[in-house]
């Protein structure tokens, strides 16, 4: 994956990309086919359907784009009137747009950054899933979950047994191992992206504990033991 995205970068530097900033999402005009095939076959953004039949439009998510921007350095992103954002007024956008988004940010780094592949969840009601290659070759593994520590956990979530029963069970449901990621800011605040560098992540997975399990290998335990 990491070859495939060093592909798409050098593509997206060489034509100069530009996205364009749309709410919540990032559009992006995409030059040639070649970039569209980079494009799903790195996991950026979702093709688009628009009235321009002669152009292929991305969709980006903001933590996608961002990441293009700041890490990889291969796009440009436009607000009102076409003026290009510098980096601190588009962290500011994001930050307005969602309050957690440092946190989102900081998260999917850690995963893309892993060569993980790394899409909404939003249809399995997490933040993220995480896939080891391409969609199309294999099913996502895990079901992420993004925590903020010591924000009184500003994005509410499992904060109760029940919420850990209903996220386990709908995670079980789809075969997906659940992935909790907490972000740590070390007391470092959230002016520039830069301090991304001081936040820390700790990741836990939780699983069900089935007790039929449990004594089906205990019980094999201890035969190989005889």
């Amino acid at each position: 994956m990491s070859k495939i995205v060093s592909q798409l970068k050098s593509t997206l530097i060489q034509s100069d990309s530009h996205g364009l900033l749309s709410g919540c999402s990032i559009l992006l005009e995409v030059e040639t086919e070649e970039q569209t095939e980079l494009l799903n076959r790195a996991c950026f953004g979702r093709p688009i359907v628009t009235a321009q039949k002669d152009k292929q439009w991305f969709q980006l998510g903001m933590e996608e784009a961002f990441y293009l921007y700041y890490n990889l350095k291969c796009l440009k992103i436009l607000g009102e009137g076409k003026c290009t954002k510098n980096e601190d007024e588009l962290w500011n956008y994001m930050k307005s747009k969602r309050e957690t988004f440092p946190d989102f940010l900081k998260a999917y780094t850690h995963l893309r950054t892993r060569n993980w592949v790394v899409r909404s969840g939003s249809q399995y009601g997490v933040d993220f899933i995480a896939y080891r290659h391409h969609p199309a070759l294999v099913h996502s593994e895990y079901a992420v979950l993004v925590l903020s520590e010591g924000q009184g956990n500003a994005n509410g979530r499992l904060r109760v047994w029940s919420d850990f029963q209903c996220t386990l069970r709908l995670c079980g449901s789809v075969a997906k191992t659940l992935l909790v990621l907490r972000i740590d800011r070390n007391s470092v605040g959230e002016d520039s992206p830069s301090c991304l560098e001081s936040y820390s992540v700790e990741e836990r997975t939780i699983t069900r504990w089935s007790p039929e399990q449990s004594r089906e290998d205990k019980t094999i335990a201890s035969s190989q033991l005889l």
